[in-house]
């Protein structure tokens, strides 16, 4: 993966491993449930401090200990609002890459051939379902250059250019706030469309 700056956790350090490696972002891209988003892709950058090493190595993670490494996401801050649940999710991602690609993230995407496919290969990844998969491809075309052919198409809507609706779309705090707020629109809007529904059955 050539370094691509990414300004996803807001955090100059967490934000410098997130540029240089690529499992970091598919841990930081799981992590984002439920959590803000800077917290999330602060994650990787956390466990790998806590593991003490400075990159994260899928095979180290999917061999270690289960009980230990939910200990070592619950530790204070916490790297996620659900450390146990999401130590054992990233721990199955770990595995699925050491068991598929030989543990190196970045051969998910260096051997797609097609947009398609890349939305396929991520789609199977553990923890990753069809949306998850959809804002994957549009981060790595939108923010680390990885653009097989069809690459806007798999990643549907988000892979529009010039739009605000995924982390695919943040590149600072100001088009952050611009992704918050179109997600809050969204939330909203289907809000909105509920109600309705419940008032017209």
């Amino acid at each position: 993966m050539d370094h691509h700056t990414v300004h996803l956790a807001q955090d100059p350090d967490a934000d410098a491993l997130l540029s240089r490696s690529p499992l970091a972002a598919l841990v930081g891209l799981l992590l984002d449930q439920q959590v803000p988003m800077e917290w999330a892709f602060k994650g990787p950058w956390t466990i790998a401090r806590r593991l003490g090493d400075d990159d994260l190595d899928a095979h180290r993670i999917a061999a270690h200990d289960p009980d230990a490494f939910a200990a070592l996401l619950s530790e204070k801050p916490a790297v996620h609002r659900y450390p146990g649940s999401m130590a054992k999710r990233v721990q199955q991602l770990c595995a699925y890459l050491v068991e598929h690609y030989d543990g190196d993230a970045e051969s998910v995407w260096s051997g797609a051939g097609s947009g398609a496919e890349l939305f396929t290969r991520l789609k199977a990844l553990p923890g990753y379902g069809e949306q998850k998969a959809r804002i994957c491809v549009a981060l790595l075309g939108k923010r680390y250059g990885v653009t097989p052919e069809g690459w806007r198409e798999a990643a549907g809507a988000y892979g529009e250019e010039h739009s605000y609706r995924s982390v695919a779309d943040v590149t600072g705090p100001e088009s952050l706030d611009r992704v918050r707020a179109t997600k809050q629109e969204a939330k909203a809007a289907a809000k909105a469309a509920k109600a309705a529904r419940a008032k017209d059955s």
